[in-house]
């Protein structure tokens, strides 16, 4: 059997005496940056469900299907107390035509979602829901919650 000591070994190589074996490695160590990009991937994905939550309400349950959306969709919440919000920031009823107006991308062809609390008098939604219509948006959706399997 024949080894190869090809540059290596003992033999008739090239060797340094008394100096470094390994030169300087000028690559960039990229473990660092791998963790803390793990660690910020972990954050926003438990962060992004708690940004899409908005007014808290105890909504109605249903067996109605869950809607898809892609993108952030336009709600109005009632709460309990009778408090009526746009998006998070409170509003009176007088004013919900103009500020969908000015907040509405797609004009009038907006889909709004009104989210109401279970206790709330369904003549306060009614009323809400008539000024929406009355700004000129004829897409209007009630927003439920799905009905928990027993």
């Amino acid at each position: 059997m024949a080894m190869s000591m090809a540059g290596g070994g003992r033999g008739g190589g090239r060797r340094r005496r008394g100096g470094r074996k390994h030169a300087p490695i000028a690559d960039i160590n990229m473990t660092p940056f791998i963790d803390v990009m793990l660690v910020l991937l972990i954050i926003f994905m438990v962060a992004a469900p708690l940004l899409a939550t908005g007014v808290p309400l105890d909504l109605p349950q249903t067996k109605a299907a869950p809607l898809n959306i892609d993108k952030v969709p336009l709600t109005i919440s009632i709460k309990a107390d009778g408090k009526i919000y746009v998006m998070e920031e409170p509003i009176a009823l007088s004013d919900i035509a103009v500020k969908l107006q000015a907040v509405a991308k797609a004009g009038a062809d907006e889909r709004i979602y009104v989210r109401a609390d279970k206790t709330i008098a369904y003549g306060r939604v009614a009323e809400l829901m008539a000024a929406i219509t009355a700004g000129g948006f004829r897409k209007v959706a009630l927003v439920n919650e799905p009905e928990a399997a027993k």
